[in-house]
């Protein structure tokens, strides 16, 4: 499929005239390798972005009108917002995640004096938790960014679809999603500190395994909901842990310091959310220690363990996904597995040796319809550069 061709034929179609002089961009999905839900509990993450994500062809406009067609979706209409007056409009489905990005620009006092027409297609699986709406958010940013000459680098890019999604989408997401998406580098994870931003590449040299990307085609619809209520809950343990200790985030705490000082948090609930972000966040640590050292089969049992926390005390699997993970546990040649992105279905990663990729793909996809009914779908990972415009 040549993509910039059907774009430009698709921006002709539904907003008329030519696409002569319009810009074409790129901006990727990701998947996090470990560290869930640590992001927002100042922890550390380790997430890749993908060589799938998000398209878009772009012209500018003569007056203040912002027009979005998605190619992805048959009869689509045009979404459509102003730049004298941006408002979250429900109508406007998708498209709230790019307008909401354009009103997050303007909030920190960038200039957008001219409208555009933007048509957009996405290779990214829907509701594999694979961050599509990180990477429409990133990809609105870099076009504005380039577009329109604004002084901003990649990262404030991330705050700003990070911004977006919280502010005018309601979705109380931490930044890893949008910095993987927009600070993506081939062939290398990100291991990020969200407390300060501060981050290194480290290569995904692998010199006999795969990364392996299962989508269990589940997507239960609490997942918004949720994702706020584990983030208030582990405020709430946070505020309890700082009537004594002096931290900003669960992150700051190693394993013994939180056992030393759990009574403080009185909720069981909220106890079980901190367990998870403290925990994980250490596991990440360690894991990124363990693949420096070429320890992938330590890597693999950190993240057996990031899932059995995923799904015991952050609670944010689903059976689906928990059956999935057992099934990729039990075929021979699995380093390891466990659930990726917000959780309540989407997609597990796991680390599968070359020799038994053939049996990983066979027994995976037959037992787990036998076992749920569902069909799942199985990628590679191919670990890809961030958003950027592309010739």
């Amino acid at each position: 499929m040549d993509i910039k061709k059907e774009l430009t034929e698709g921006f002709s179609k539904y907003f008329g005239g030519s696409a002569d002089g319009a810009r074409f961009f790129f901006s990727p999905g990701r998947v996090n390798l470990i560290g869930e839900h640590t992001d927002y509990n100042g922890g550390h993450v380790f997430p890749c972005a993908l060589t799938m994500g998000s398209y878009a062809i772009v012209k500018k406009r003569d007056d203040k009108k912002i027009r979005f067609v998605s190619l992805n979706f048959e009869n689509a209409g045009i979404s459509e917002s102003n730049l004298d007056d941006i408002q979250y409009v429900k109508k406007n489905g998708w498209a709230n995640y790019l307008i909401g990005v354009v009103w997050a620009f303007a909030e920190a006092g960038y200039t957008i004096d001219q409208g555009f027409d933007l048509a957009m297609w996405g290779n990214i699986p829907s509701g594999a938790g694979l961050s599509s709406s990180a990477s429409i958010e990133v990809l609105m940013g870099t076009i504005l960014k380039t577009m329109y000459s604004i002084p901003v680098d990649m990262v404030a890019v991330a705050k700003f679809g990070q911004k977006s999604e919280n502010d005018f989408c309601g979705m109380n997401c931490g930044i890893m999603d949008q910095f993987a998406v927009a600070m993506g580098k081939k062939d290398n994870a990100i291991f990020l500190d969200t407390a300060d931003l501060s981050y290194e590449y480290a290569p995904i040299k692998l010199s006999d395994a795969k990364i392996m990307i299962t989508n269990s085609h589940v997507k239960h619809s609490l997942v918004d909901s949720a994702y706020n209520d584990r983030r208030r809950e582990s405020t709430n343990a946070l505020k309890a842990l700082q009537t004594k200790l002096s931290i900003n985030g669960l992150g700051d705490l190693t394993e013994d310091e939180f056992e030393a000082n759990k009574s403080l948090i009185s909720d069981p609930v909220e106890l079980k959310r901190a367990k998870h972000a403290v925990y994980e966040n250490q596991r990440t640590i360690k894991a990124v220690a363990a693949l420096k050292n070429n320890d992938i089969e330590s890597f693999g049992k950190l993240m057996n363990a990031s899932h059995v926390s995923l799904r015991d005390d952050y609670e944010v699997s689903c059976p689906e996904v928990d059956k999935l993970v057992e099934i990729e546990w039990s075929v021979p040649g699995v380093i390891g597995s466990r659930i990726t992105g917000g959780g309540f279905g989407g997609c597990t990663v796991s680390i599968v040796k070359n020799d038994a990729l053939e049996n990983f793909k066979k027994t995976v996809l037959s037992e787990y319809k036998k076992a749920c009914g569902i069909d799942a779908e199985i990628y590679e990972a191919e670990i890809g550069d961030g958003a950027r415009e592309l010739v």
